[in-house]
């Protein structure tokens, strides 16, 4: 059985502003939330919807990661990408969430599977969880998440939308 995947602190905040933390259980029942993405989350506060969410929701899983491979601190990214690449990396086959452009290239590179917040979206409407998926692209949006219309239109092409 492959690991649980693990995930990076922006697509987190996406879906739970948004509110659709939920959409995560598509993949997995639980998904690894590292040390350092849990606190990137939590100096935003106590009262911040994703760290209450984090503090509330039993499947999202924190996880201390171990120390991070130099094939990935080359990359030079930030310390939640770097943390949840090296769990995909320790753990052969397991997915990662990420939407940071040069971590999903590292992913690539070192032959990781990952998907962004818009891939757990298009899932979702494959698997039948949410009958479309612009509605919810369309309110991601609203909490700050940056698609353009070029990606979203290529996206629900994809879903028959």
């Amino acid at each position: 059985m492959a690991e649980l995947p693990a995930i990076n602190t922006s697509p987190l905040i996406f879906l739970t502003k948004g509110g659709f933390l939920d959409l995560l259980q598509v993949i997995s029942s639980s998904v690894i939330v590292p040390l350092a993405v849990a606190a990137e989350i939590q100096a935003y506060g106590s009262t911040d919807v994703t760290a209450v969410a984090l503090n509330n929701t039993d499947w999202l899983v924190v996880q201390e990661t171990p120390p991070t491979p130099n094939v990935i601190q080359s990359w030079d990214l930030g310390l939640g990408e770097s943390a949840v690449l090296t769990w995909g990396y320790i753990n052969l086959g397991t997915e990662v969430i990420l939407d940071d452009l040069a971590a999903r290239r590292c992913a690539a590179t070192l032959g990781i599977p990952s998907r962004g917040t818009l891939g757990i979206v298009i899932t979702a409407k494959q698997r039948g969880v949410i009958p479309a998926a612009r509605p919810v692209l369309e309110q991601l949006r609203l909490c700050g998440m940056y698609l353009s219309d070029r990606v979203i239109n290529q996206a629900l092409a994809l879903v028959g939308e």
